[in-house]
């Protein structure tokens, strides 16, 4: 399952276990993939005895563990390469470079230059 949230459900003779695919795809018009795997071919059987007491025919979310969450961008490097970014944008502005300056040379809003350079905190 790749640490993706899963949703459990009990339909007539299945009880399947749901996670979303990492992408998305033109053939489904831009909506996520559900994939599913049957639970009793990974869950043992007192395990999902001791679900279906509490739930059947439902749908059932269950979170990742808070602990296994990931911040944006930190699996494809956007998140580093947005910090690099910013530093970058901060220090022009302290050697002189001017708020439109840095948005037009970086192709953001004023509003967001200003966020950068008056609030951006190195780490």
């Amino acid at each position: 399952m790749h640490g993706a949230n899963i949703y459990l459900t009990n339909r007539p003779g299945n009880f399947l276990i749901y996670g979303f695919a990492p992408y998305f795809s033109k053939t489904n018009k831009g909506l996520a993939t559900l994939k599913y795997v049957n639970a009793s071919n990974i869950l043992p059987e007192k395990l999902i005895a001791e679900i279906q007491k509490y739930v059947q025919g439902e749908t059932l979310y269950i979170p990742k563990p808070e602990k296994t969450y990931r911040k944006w961008g930190s699996c494809s490097g956007a998140r580093k390469s947005i910090d690099e970014r910013n530093v970058s944008i901060k220090h022009a502005f302290t050697n002189g470079k001017s708020i439109d300056q840095l948005a037009d040379e970086y192709f953001l809003s004023i509003e967001t230059i200003k966020k950068i350079v008056y609030s951006y905190k190195k780490h």
